[in-house]
């Protein structure tokens, strides 16, 4: 049986390929759970310090498979509806395992990125794309709202009227436009996506990994914090930092005048 996702490791980095050629990588169901599972499965292994989420065959994934959609559409209205409930709540846990997975999220993306694509996008921790690569939020084509955690995670990376305006209008932007929202952090030729990834990702899985977990988990809980309790945990997340031994290797290396050597512990 074909797998909904490649998974391959390269020493400290994860790669997780969505492989859905045929339908540009739509998500359903299995590609979800496959997804899920790879990322739990890591969530406390120290020796993944990065993980990588792109797409096979050139696209990184064109949203929900409506081919799938159209074969739910004989089913009572009320059927219907709970079918395709419990299909976006599926969505959920996987959605949150990326936020709260205490070391990096980078998606590479290349061609197309829509619907449920945009949303795994921006719900990944940083973004690099190719330059030929292009993105919709599309829902509004097919006559439902977004789903994923889009309605979350875009207005704040572009604003209230910018994300109004995406997801009302389902317009298609280039990578430029993506970067220039705030989308997108890196746009990069396509034929130097690959090599652009793993020097991200590299440079990544050689930081301090504890450090990145905490800062990661201080910024997402900044977005509905007050300035109190915000103090509060990053007292808490730099004297648990302090603690670290790549704390005393950072400082070491700092009065040592050379580059750390970072061991993510």
């Amino acid at each position: 049986m074909t797998k909904e996702v490649l998974v391959e490791r390269s020493e400290n980095i994860l790669t997780l390929t969505l492989n859905r050629p045929e339908v540009l990588n739509a998500v359903n169901g299995p590609l979800t759970d496959q997804l899920f599972d790879e990322l739990t499965a890591v969530e406390n292994d120290s020796n993944i310090r990065c993980v990588v989420i792109r797409g096979s065959s050139g696209h990184f994934m064109a949203g929900g498979d409506l081919k799938l959609f159209h074969g739910e559409l004989g089913r009572a209205s009320d059927e219907r509806r709970r079918f395709f409930e419990k299909f976006v709540y599926q969505i959920h846990p996987l959605i949150q395992s990326i936020k709260r997975l205490p070391k990096p999220v980078v998606a590479s993306v290349e061609g197309a990125a829509g619907g449920f694509g945009v949303s795994l996008m921006l719900a990944c921790d940083l973004v690099i794309a190719t330059d030929t690569s292009f993105y919709t939020m599309a829902y509004c084509n097919i006559g439902t709202s977004p789903d994923g955690s889009s309605t979350y995670f875009l207005p704040r990376a572009v604003g209230l009227k910018k994300a109004m305006e995406l997801a009302l209008l389902c317009d298609r932007i280039d990578a430029t436009t993506a970067k220039e929202l705030g989308m997108v952090n890196w746009v990069v030729p396509a034929d130097e996506l690959a090599d652009a990834t793993a020097k991200l990702a590299n440079r990544l899985a050689s930081g301090p990994t504890m450090a990145y977990g905490n800062t990661k988990r201080l910024l997402n809980a900044s977005l509905h914090s007050s300035l109190d309790d915000q103090l509060q945990a990053e007292a808490e997340s730099f004297a648990a930092c302090a603690s670290s031994a790549d704390f005393i290797e950072g400082i070491t290396a700092f009065v040592e005048k050379r580059n750390a050597d970072f061991k993510g512990k």
